[in-house]
């Protein structure tokens, strides 16, 4: 991921409202956060439809859906990132459709359907170890698509069953 990557993945994490960890966070990082906040999002959904809270339903599941938007997908670089990028960019839109069928029905299975589907790339995410700069052979991130720190090998086994 070069400088103007980063400085861009950052400025759309911070425009969904999450922590000013993201100026010190690596790519790697970063998409853990990304994770987080959605996960955290649709939770905060979750709850907020048990207490048939609407304004606050609405508003979570707002900032999940700028998470997922503005975040995970928009970071995608689909020429780097080959069919794995591409598969994840189908997924994010269709977390997407889901996240806006649950507020149009307050439909808490699709939260939850969501919120799973978020958790295991985290978890897939997660356990890939970034490695090193200069042994990076020009690989992409699953979320980023520019890391410079993930192999696309690395990401292609962790997030193969999962996309």
């Amino acid at each position: 991921m070069n400088s103007t990557t980063h400085g861009s993945g950052a400025q759309a994490y911070t425009r969904v409202g999450v922590g000013s960890e993201v100026d010190r966070a690596d790519p790697h990082k970063l998409i853990l956060m990304l994770y987080d906040g959605a996960v955290a999002a649709v939770q905060q959904a979750v709850a907020q439809l048990g207490e048939r809270n609407v304004p606050a339903k609405c508003a979570a599941i707002g900032k999940a859906l700028r998470i997922v938007d503005e975040g995970l997908k928009a970071s995608l670089d689909r020429n780097a990132g080959g069919p794995l990028a591409f598969r994840l960019f189908d997924l994010y839109d269709y977390m997407t459709m889901r996240l806006l069928q649950a507020n149009l029905r307050n439909d808490a299975a699709a939260l939850d359907e969501v919120a799973r589907l978020l958790s295991e790339l985290r978890t897939a995410w997660q356990q890939i170890e970034p490695t090193s700069p200069a042994a990076h052979t020009g690989g992409s991130t699953p979320a980023a698509g520019r890391s410079d720190t993930v192999s696309a090998g690395q990401v292609a086994r962790r997030l193969a069953a999962v996309a």
